[in-house]
């Protein structure tokens, strides 16, 4: 299990204010079927179990560095925390 890497759209891990934010990660070799687990590094909750971590509705406390745990039932690798930070303010709803 290596090559573990994360990405983020938007690019950057950098994000509006309740916009929508979407985390991937990414293994270039394996040896079986892989499983995922996300954590956001000030909280031990999990947030998710897929290759990738969807974030809907971006507040301000969304802020902050994730990684991804990966396991191929052999081994686990951490992937280097990603950096996300949330910009701006939320675009008034105009009715």
């Amino acid at each position: 299990l290596s090559g573990l890497s994360l990405s983020a759209q938007p690019p950057g891990g950098q994000v509006a204010l309740g916009d929508c934010l979407v985390l991937s990660c990414m293994v270039a070799t394996r040896t079986g079927p892989l499983s995922f687990n996300w954590h956001q590094r000030d909280s031990g909750a999990l947030l998710g179990t897929g290759p990738h971590l969807e974030l809907q509705h971006i507040g301000d406390n969304d802020s902050g560095h994730y990684h991804c745990h990966v396991s191929d039932g052999e081994s686990v690798a951490e992937s280097v925390p990603l950096n996300v930070t949330v910009v701006g303010e939320r675009a008034p709803q105009s009715g």
